[in-house]
Parts: C-alpha cells; structure tokens; sequence
C-alpha cells in the first residue's frame, strides 16, 4: 500500500495530544484541541452530553455508518485526603501500575483551577531513615503526594485550596527518539487518538472519501469503563481503536498493528476480524492477531450498553501499558494503513 501518511503531522500532534492533562472524568481543555482540529479539516464535531466528542466524515453512500472510537482519558489520581503533617493521601483513577507511580512528578488542581506541583512518594521515602525503604509496598496506603509548598500541617494545605476530589495529574514525560520511538506515559489509548488525527489529515489532504459515512467517538470515560456505552444509533458497525499489547504468550511488536480476536469480554465479531486480517495481508501491513485476557474496550461498553452493532479492535502495539510506555512510528503508520483499507475496501 503506498499512502502518503504525514509523518511530521502525525509525530507532532502525538507529543501535543500526550502533553495534555486529561485523566478520565477531566478531558475538557484536550476535547478543544480535538474539535479544532476536526473542523480545520473541514469535518463536523458535536460533543454528546458527557464530553465525549464526535467527529463525522461524510461518505459515498449511506447505507451503513462505521463508528471509530478511541479514548482520550488517561489514568491518574484524585487527592482522597490530607494528612496531619501536611501531605496527600491520593485514590486511583483507572489502573496504573502503582510501583512506577513512586518518585515521580505530578499536578494538583484545585476546583478554583490553582496549580500546585508534586511527588509521588513512598511513606519510607529515604534509604537513611527507613530500614523497609526499598522493600515497602507501593500502593496507595503506603504513599503519598508532597507538595511543593512550606506546608507542615492539613491547616497549612487547606489555606491552598487543596481538598479531596481534586484531580491530580501524573507527569507524562513525552519523549520522541529520532530512531521513531514514541515513549510516554498513557500512549494508552492517546497514540490512537493521533492516529485518528491522522487519517483526518490524510482523508483532507488527498481529498479521499470513505465508502461509508465515517463517525469517529473520542471517548473521555473508557479508562472507568463506560467510555462509549452510549453511541450515535445510526452506528452499524465500530471499531475501537485502542493499544495492542505486548509481552508474554502474545505476537505483537511495537512496529505491529494488533488485531485483537478476544479480550476479557468475549470475542469480537468474527466476519469483521476476517476482514482485518485479510486487508492486512492483502496491503501488505504489518499485524498481529492476539487475545487479550486483562483488556476491555469500547466496543465492549458499547455492547453492554445495549447498541446494536459488531465490534472489532485494533491499534499499534505499544510495551509496558499502564507503567511507562513505548511504540513505535511503525505501528501507528499500519495503524492508520489498516483503517484506511478498511473504509475504502
């Protein structure tokens, strides 16, 4: 298959997108980005009622609507409570890994929108100090945020404007390698979402339409489960967008496209993941085909949503999700490739 992908455009919009803060529950000011640069390309955006944006790409018949989806929200932490001596008790949101969470920098924002930084840290912080500093469990009971302000009592934060429930975010660290990796924290799930923008720019540029009206859902709740549970009715068929994984009893590299044949909750449609494969192989693309065991997808919330529809799910591999993960420039290219046979097939 020879496309004319913009590698710069795409490169460039994934380290944007992946600097935003936007754990799930807090995707207003990344859902502007995305509506601007849908209606840049000259696509329609509506947002539905819980934030979730909706893109439409008008095509050559509308006897069916292909609905894409994938999510903007990442993991992240919500202050729970503050202790005595003046630092944060935090609760998860989604599932990161909790021991790549110590030592690591982050955001406090107040409901008035202050912004205070900090760190991730155990409650055994210093070698000096704690006999148990390396062995302790990391997780929420046994860390904590310090803020980076003269506060030595809960009174002292209060007078912040700190309280429980305000978002914390977790510091990225966005890196892209001149050898084409892409390492970040919550590649997961927005390297989809740069795919997509992608595709938006290729359809634009080369003036390309799909054979079928095209709705693409940027989910903002997908990390808690419920991400695209409500879809557009018109939606026949969708697939999700999401990260493919890699590591043991699984074939996907970080160069790959996953076409995933079942994941935690059942099997995706079988006729679709044919197709997949097929076009896959037909195009030339670099895929994988895998079962995911801990993994559910947006297909799979808009299935017990109750929508009518058959499901797939594909995305570039990415290693180490929900720690610090990496893909590569490759995997998004046969990403996009394979998006792109699907709705012109």
């Amino acid at each position: 298959m020879n496309l004319s992908i913009n590698k710069e455009y795409l490169l460039k919009t994934a380290k944007e997108i992946l600097s935003f803060d936007s754990p799930t529950g807090f995707c207003f000011d990344i859902m502007k980005t995305i509506a601007k640069r849908a209606e840049d390309f000259g696509y329609d955006f509506e947002t539905n009622n819980k934030g979730c944006g909706i893109i439409t790409i008008k095509g050559k018949s509308e006897e069916k609507v292909i609905g894409l989806s994938a999510h903007v929200d990442t993991l992240g932490a919500m202050v729970r409570s503050i202790t005595s001596s003046g630092t944060l008790k935090f609760t998860l949101l989604g599932g990161p890994i909790v021991p790549t969470l110590d030592s690591e920098y982050c955001k406090i924002r107040t409901r008035e929108g202050k912004i205070y930084t900090g760190t991730f840290l155990s409650t055994s912080a210093s070698t000096h100090v704690y006999a148990d500093s390396s062995s302790k469990k990391r997780d929420p009971e046994n860390m904590e945020i310090r803020i980076d302000e003269v506060v030595k009592s809960k009174e002292d934060v209060d007078k912040l404007g700190i309280c429980p429930g305000d978002f914390v975010f977790i510091d990225p660290k966005t890196t892209i390698t001149e050898s084409g990796f892409i390492k970040s924290r919550f590649i997961d799930d927005k390297g989809s979402v740069a795919c997509l923008m992608g595709l938006l720019e290729l359809f634009n540029r080369e003036k390309i339409v799909p054979n079928y009206t095209v709705k693409i859902l940027v989910s903002t709740y997908e990390e808690v489960g419920h991400g695209a549970s409500y879809i557009p009715t018109d939606i026949t068929e969708m697939i999700a967008v999401d990260m493919g994984c890699i590591g043991s009893d699984l074939s996907c590299t970080e160069y790959d496209v996953s076409i995933c044949a079942k994941d935690s909750s059942g099997p995706y449609d079988y006729n679709m993941v044919t197709d997949l494969v097929n076009l896959s192989k037909k195009n030339d693309i670099k895929y994988a085909v895998d079962i995911y065991p801990f993994y559910g997808s947006d297909v799979g919330a808009a299935l017990r949503g109750g929508n009518n529809i058959r499901g797939a799910l594909i995305g570039p591999g990415v290693h180490a999700s929900h720690g610090m993960e990496r893909t590569h420039y490759n995997a998004f290219e046969n990403t996009i490739k394979l998006l792109y046979a699907y709705l012109t097939k």
